[in-house]
């Protein structure tokens, strides 16, 4: 039933990008980074960042204090990316359909590929480092 939802919801989107000129769906993608920045940057004034949490899950067991350092400052890392991806995101809103097309469609998945990337190189040389 879900994946049925998750379909129907996904083509009712789309629909209503292509038939309408209604400038408050290109909110969304701002919208969606605010959110995520939101959520990313009150988890540092925790115990536990969320990337913290989600490493926790994957390892199934406490972490090391030097992977918890770790760990904080990519929080910090993703905070810093996900407001310039909002601002420019939020500033595309007032462009060209087709710049803002090229940006949240296009540019910004790449841009957060990279950074996954990026950041999955540099914690397997930090894993072999530190032998965690």
């Amino acid at each position: 039933m879900r994946v049925i939802f998750s379909i129907i919801f996904t083509f009712v989107i789309i629909c209503a990008f292509h038939f309408t000129n209604f400038i408050a769906l290109k909110y969304y993608p701002a919208f969606i980074n605010l959110l995520v920045f939101f959520i990313f940057f009150s988890s540092i004034f925790t115990d536990e960042t969320i990337i913290q949490k989600f490493a926790k899950m994957m390892e199934g067991k406490e972490l090391p204090d030097i992977v918890k350092d770790y760990t904080r400052k990519l929080t910090y890392i993703w905070c810093i990316f996900l407001m310039f991806n909002f601002l420019v995101s939020f500033a595309t809103i007032f462009m060209s359909a087709k710049i803002w097309t090229i940006y949240n469609g296009f540019v910004s998945y790449m841009l957060t590929g990279l950074l996954f990337a990026v950041e999955y190189i540099i914690r397997l040389r930090f894993k072999r480092k530190h032998n965690v």
